[in-house]
């Protein structure tokens, strides 16, 4: 990993300092007591056991929406190594484990069919049905790490039973429910933010509770900015967002904004048992993403691996992909200095392991949007450049996706990069491909386009591979 131009780590003084900024909304939530029922299985220090890696996206709403959504269980792969094993209830792609195992030398971990019930996105759950469950078992008579992409209850239950099964020591790595929901939760994760480092650094935002104070938010807020938002506090990649000009709003009455926000609430399925936002949509294209590994508290600072820029598209800015920073080294310094005392808030509170904060660059000040307790879109590009590189190159990872990639073969693809495909042989290859599952039902894939300037990465996506796969205008 290459030498970054921020900090990466704090002092002891600003984790102390963050943990008693935090400890207000610990004592307020009962937050000891609810952690209580977790400690058996919570992470402290890596012994060296086998990890199971699993991507149960069931706790996101709205994700069954997605184009080939299931298939993203595979993303697991890229974070498993020999002695590990993965989870999935899909197949993966033909072509694809030789590719991670042989070209790209990950290791060859054991992956696990489970057979789902219900939906496909319960992964935790299938994995407790057989014959899944009794390979786990096997696999975990000496103990094991359950390395999750979200670390939801589901994950904590599979925990639970495999060590009833085996008396062994069972751990998961990431932060227990009521943690999660801090970080995860848009609401909660504003108060955090406010605790450690102060209001100025958060949108104008409204906390509601009910669908007539958030039509009065919206017209509140404005009455003050050119463009407002609503949002729902548990949603990804933009999902639960909707955006409206304040000058359409400001010639509608109350009783015609309410209806507006009940159309919303419809359509984003609010039961009544989740708080509501209503915020100030800046009109700003820097959007950066701090990408952070936050250690158990007391094994030290919480760890700043990079800053990035997301690559956004539509009014809501729904997430494509991302690209190392380009900001300028005086402002990637004040984003990481306040991420990382975000991040120790959130330690002292029992967050472990991966997580990202999204924020906004507006007339040189640094905002919060929201955080991701969790792997993702960026973390998962990055760290599987770290397996694979002593030191990040210049690169550019997003989705692609076109009608011609539907049911191609996967050999097919990697023969169509030809010598463009990067291979530890081939340091010149330009392309890294993962996530490979949606391409059997929706053409789509993951793809790392690396060059040895920002400049080429870019014209790599962009240019050279459309034209390498065909589908160049």
């Amino acid at each position: 990993m290459a030498a970054m131009a921020f900090p990466t780590r704090l002092s002891d003084a600003d984790l102390s300092a963050a943990a008693e900024a935090v400890a207000p909304i610990a004592r307020r939530l009962g937050l000891a007591d609810e952690l209580a029922r977790y400690a058996p299985y919570r992470y402290t220090e890596d012994l060296g056991r086998p990890s199971l890696h699993l991507d149960d996206l069931s706790g996101i709403p709205f994700l069954d929406g997605v184009a080939g959504i299931e298939a993203y269980q595979h993303r697991a792969r890229v974070r498993a190594g020999d002695g590990d094993l993965f989870a999935s209830v899909t197949e993966p792609v033909a072509g694809y484990e030789a590719y991670c195992r042989d070209v790209l030398g990950l290791g060859a971990p054991e992956l696990v069919i489970a057979e789902p019930s219900g939906s496909r996105l319960y992964v935790a759950a299938a994995c407790r049905r057989e014959p899944a469950f009794s390979k786990l078992a096997e696999a975990a008579k000496d103990g094991m790490i359950v390395h999750p992409y979200m670390a939801m209850e589901p994950l904590w239950q599979l925990a639970a039973a495999l060590h009833e099964a085996t008396g062994a020591h069972i751990s998961v790595l990431g932060p227990p429910p009521p943690v999660n929901w801090i970080a995860n939760d848009k609401a909660m994760f504003d108060e955090l933010v406010h605790a450690v480092v102060g209001r100025s650094m958060l949108v104008d935002t409204a906390r509601v509770t009910d669908s007539a104070a958030l039509a009065s938010a919206l017209i509140d807020l404005a009455a003050r900015h050119d463009r407002v938002g609503l949002k729902r506090t548990r949603c990804a990649s933009a999902m639960g967002n909707e955006v409206h000009h304040s000058s359409t709003l400001r010639e509608l009455g109350q009783v015609e904004v309410e209806a507006l926000v009940d159309r919303f609430l419809h359509r984003t399925r609010w039961e009544g048992d989740e708080e509501l936002l209503a915020v100030a949509w800046e009109d700003t294209d820097l959007s950066p993403s701090t990408q952070l590994w936050i250690p158990p508290a007391g094994h030290g600072s919480p760890i700043l691996d990079g800053i990035y820029e997301q690559i956004l598209e539509g009014p809501e800015k729904m997430f494509l992909g991302s690209r190392p920073s380009q900001l300028p080294d005086e402002l990637n310094a004040r984003i990481a200095e306040a991420a990382l005392k975000v991040a120790a808030g959130l330690q002292a509170l029992g967050y472990v392991g991966r997580c990202s904060f999204d924020h906004l660059v507006v007339d040189h000040r640094v905002l919060f949007t929201e955080c991701n307790g969790r792997w993702g879109g960026t973390s998962t590009p990055m760290s599987l450049l770290d397996r694979l590189f002593d030191e990040r190159p210049p690169y550019r990872a997003q989705d692609i996706m076109h009608p011609s990639l539907v049911n191609k073969p996967f050999p097919e693809i990697l023969a169509a990069l030809g010598d463009d495909l990067w291979t530890p042989s081939n340091p010149g290859g330009r392309f890294v491909l993962y996530n490979t599952g949606p391409i059997a039902t929706v053409g789509k894939l993951d793809v790392i386009s690396l060059a040895d300037t920002q400049e080429e990465a870019e014209r790599g996506m962009l240019e050279i591979l459309p034209a390498r796969l065909g589908f160049s205008d």
